[in-house]
């Protein structure tokens, strides 16, 4: 089956996903993205899988709205249209039996309109939840449930996406469960290649001691940062063993650093920016993982972090944590409610006795979530919508 996957954008953790579905089809699997968006090392980690069935194209124009980023709380923006030039044209010579897409906007237009005038059927990949969705207006509600006659089935991040589908009308049986997952083997992997020699010096050199709270990701207001320290200061007034770590930038991030000072929150480290190759490092010589989210999709390093064997509290405004997130690898909690957050950290050091066999309770959780678990999925799910 000739696939053509219209994704404007990806990351590293979708290259073992479309090698798999390039697998299944027997090397029929095109993907189309917006080259001035993807990283290059990104664009080579395609290219390297699909050789010239990897199309970047550029120059894309935009109607409407006003640009936001992924700092940004969803919706903030208004309505924009994108044009990619080129784009309807480049998809019909690829000469698709089925189409992929991810999310209702962004390219999405071509396979719509593909699937409209020339009944090639289409597949969209979808994420957002209730929580990320309570600000859409009615006409981005609409023209979702306007683009869902041109789709044959939506794959669902998981059942908080499923439930919002459900809720603006889209069909039961056009939605199927499974379209995220990280490199959860290749973490795996790295992390059990590195010694505990190798992470007693890597700890010494970071000056991290104690027990590791870890947190990783963006350091802007969408994360609940300020939250996590706000939590952390009174945790830790009682509470001096344990060390929080966070790895990564952000605009909050000075304004972060003050605040540790002027409060004298203890044992917090911020440590910047880190490259994707060193992440395993910083996993392996956590015990904890923590995520104070305000609202997010689905946050990949939840599974990235159980794929390491951490057990995971989690935002109760994160999209994943009701397939991830059980009493037996982790904790859910709000971050708005500081004196749920802060009983929630008093647990977690409570039971740190039994972070060993969470974490690996994390790890058989994680077997459920794969790249190749997710690539059949979509597959099956291709099959289906051929067959129909």
């Amino acid at each position: 089956m000739r696939i053509t996957w219209v994704t404007r954008s990806f990351l590293d953790y979708r290259i073992p996903i479309y090698k798999e579905i390039n697998r299944l089809t027997g090397d029929q699997l095109t993907v189309i993205y917006y080259s001035d968006v993807v990283p290059d090392r990104c664009t080579q980690k395609l290219e390297a899988v699909l050789g010239d069935r990897a199309i970047g194209l550029s120059g894309e124009l935009r109607i409407g709205g006003r640009k936001t980023n992924n700092q940004s709380f969803a919706n903030q923006g208004g309505l924009r249209i994108p044009l990619q030039p080129g784009l309807v044209k480049t998809v019909r010579e690829t000469r698709p039996e089925l189409l992929l897409s991810d999310g209702f906007f962004q390219w999405t237009y071509a396979p719509l309109l593909l699937n409209a005038v020339l009944s090639i059927p289409h597949i969209m990949l979808y994420e957002r939840t209730p929580h990320t969705e309570r600000n859409a207006s009615a006409l981005r509600v609409n023209a979702r449930k306007l683009a869902g006659k041109f789709i044959d089935a939506i794959g669902c991040n998981g059942t908080e996406t499923y439930r919002y589908l459900r809720a603006i009308g889209i069909p039961e049986d056009q939605l199927f469960i499974g379209n995220m997952a990280p490199d959860s083997e290749g973490l795996e992997k790295e992390a059990s290649q590195i010694s505990d020699q190798e992470i007693a010096s890597f700890k010494a050199k970071k000056s991290i001691s104690g027990p590791i709270f870890l947190y990783v990701g963006q350091l802007i207001e969408r994360k609940g940062i300020h939250q996590m320290l706000d939590a952390w200061k009174s945790f830790s007034d009682d509470i001096k063993d344990p060390t929080l770590v966070l790895i990564g930038g952000g605009e909050q991030e000075e304004e972060l650093k003050q605040k540790i000072e002027a409060q004298a929150i203890h044992n917090v480290r911020l440590l910047g920016r880190v490259d994707y190759s060193e992440v395993a490092k910083y996993y392996k010589a956590a015990d904890v993982f923590l995520i104070s989210t305000l609202e997010d999709n689905w946050s990949l390093v939840v599974p990235e972090a159980m794929s390491c064997a951490l057990p995971v509290a989690c935002s109760k405004y994160n999209g994943c944590w009701p397939e991830l997130v059980k009493p037996e690898n982790g904790w859910v909690f709000d971050p708005l409610d500081q004196q749920n957050f802060v009983a929630t950290l008093r647990e977690i050091w409570d039971r740190r006795a039994e972070w060993g066999s969470m974490g690996e309770a994390s790890k058989a959780i994680i077997i459920e979530h794969t790249p190749e678990k997710v690539a059949q999925k979509i597959y099956a799910a291709c099959l289906n919508a051929q067959n129909r």
